[in-house]
């Protein structure tokens, strides 16, 4: 009888899974979100703060899911994690809103992120240049097709295509890519810190603690909250955690692919540890050298937030602008490799479960599930045309964003939900099903899980008193697929 992974081959070794940690990770976020955080915090020592949390939610997180992923090197990951602790129904939740927003969301932002990078050279790539101008659908949305979406799409459909042809080139264009964009923050890093620190550098020139010596107010960070002093602050810190914690999600992505890593057991605890560790040093590190070559005006209000680009151009003047612009364009590209090749691994898991279309659950010659990464990379591509619409209040003029940008902060509350569910199960597993050997054991149990859950659910009530509004459609989605869930259920029992 078949197994649901025997067509899957374990041809990643443990510098591939490793790459796939770093690779995923390290993508547009670190080079711009630190700008909205600055706008919020209004310190540096905050700013570093917010970064400092944001990392030990991921290495607690990365210590607590070594032992799952150990314990159970399935395709399909978290969702294997989740449908064993809690059911079939928590699993299939989590996948659905992987497929629907997180991770086809966070692909067309990459691609997006991609492009607008692109357009640093090619001026022709811009959100302006359309080839179909904005058509206004139903309320406050709209479609359109710009240059600046079209090369998103094609990005998409050509890491798509890369990864249909067999996990030998998916891993070659993840490793080539990951090293590179290693190299390239590490270079930032280096010559932030050992040519900046002027005299009018935040570092230098800001009170590091204390952000209303800077002009900070919590009126101006978050309209419209009444609270005050320092309550305001930390209520405030939450919400800043929100970029630098986004800058570092898609680590467990790497479990995705745990039918396909050889000596699972070893190498997986491994890859994520090693992984987790060296991107949370290196984005403490990359924020270290923003403070010490910009003010903390030009860090909160960098052109377009890219606070990387103004760094370099600092340091080394329109040179270094260009570098840092080239450099996140192999960010980017190896990111949304990382992406694509572990997210299709869920869907093909799920539907191996008859809780997703049954053409999903195929592989192609080349053992790959090349009907999932199908599937993913149309969604994402989709998710980059439908714009939101709103007018600008200074000028009158009509304003475009992304939906996708939109769904991503509606689903923030909802996603940390997972994540607390995610490390909550090395405890329900260890009651469950204590018998089931477990090559690596989370280290400083229960203490560790005790803390991320703590941490993350502080965050989520954060999230919810700052935009109840935003976290409710969030968990909406999240909730839509129980409808979903039921249909393909009662299809499984009637097959049956």
């Amino acid at each position: 009888m078949e197994t649901p992974n025997e067509k899957l081959v374990r041809g990643l070794g443990p510098l591939d899974a490793t790459m796939i940690v770093i690779g995923s990770m390290i993508g547009s976020g670190i080079f711009i979100t630190s700008a909205e955080s600055t706008r919020l915090i209004g310190a540096p020592g905050w700013l570093l703060l917010a970064w400092v949390m944001a990392g030990v939610l991921t290495i607690t997180g990365a210590l607590c899911c070594a032992e799952l992923a150990a314990m159970l090197p399935r395709a399909g990951g978290q969702y294997v994690f989740l449908r064993q602790a809690y059911g079939p129904s928590i699993g299939f939740l989590f996948g659905w809103t992987l497929f629907l927003v997180i991770q086809t969301g966070t692909i067309a932002a990459v691609a997006i992120a991609f492009a607008k990078f692109a357009g640093v050279f090619l001026p022709g790539i811009a959100t302006e240049h359309y080839l179909v101008r904005p058509i206004h659908l139903l309320g406050a949305y709209a479609i359109s097709l710009s240059t600046e979406q079209l090369v998103a799409v094609l990005l998409i459909l050509l890491l798509t295509w890369i990864n249909t042809r067999g996990l030998e080139i998916g891993k070659l264009v993840q490793n080539t890519f990951t090293f590179a964009k290693t190299a390239a923050l590490i270079g930032l890093i280096v010559l932030g810190l050992s040519l900046g620190w002027k005299a009018t550098c935040a570092a230098r020139a800001s009170a590091w603690w204390n952000p209303w010596a800077n002009g900070w107010t919590p009126v101006s960070a978050q309209p419209g909250l009444t609270m005050v002093g320092l309550l305001a602050l930390v209520v405030i810190f939450g919400k800043a955690m929100v970029g630098p914690l986004f800058a570092q999600t898609a680590w467990t992505n790497v479990t995705f692919t745990g039918s396909e890593i050889r000596n699972p057991g070893r190498t997986l605890p491994r890859a994520l540890l090693i992984g987790c560790g060296l991107v949370v040093t290196l984005y403490v590190l990359a924020n270290l050298a923003y403070i010490a070559t910009l003010s903390l005006g030009e860090i909160a209000h960098a052109p377009q937030n890219r606070v990387a680009v103004a760094a370099l151009r600092a340091v080394l003047g329109p040179t270094g602008a260009s570098a840092m612009a080239g450099a996140i364009l192999i960010s980017t590209f190896g990111c949304n490799n990382g992406l694509i090749l572990a997210g299709a691994r869920v869907y093909y898991a799920m539907a191996r479960d008859r809780l997703f279309f049954r053409a999903i659950a195929s592989t192609n010659a080349q053992r790959v599930p090349a009907a999932a990464l199908v599937a993913q990379g149309v969604w994402a591509s989709l998710l980059t045309l439908p714009r939101t619409v709103s007018i600008d209040a200074a000028t009158g003029g009509v304003r475009y964003g992304n939906v996708y940008t939109q769904l991503l902060e509606y689903i923030v509350a909802a996603d940390l939900v997972f994540y607390v569910l995610l490390v909550a199960a090395v405890m329900v597993l260890r009651r469950k099903i204590p018998d089931t050997p477990r090559p690596y054991r989370a280290w400083g149990y229960p203490l560790v899980p005790l803390v991320a859950i703590g941490l993350a659910t502080l965050l989520i009530v954060d999230l919810a008193i700052l935009a109840p509004a935003t976290c409710g459609i969030g968990f909406a989605i999240v909730l839509s697929g129980f409808p979903a869930f039921f249909l393909w259920n009662r299809r499984l029992t009637s097959s049956n």
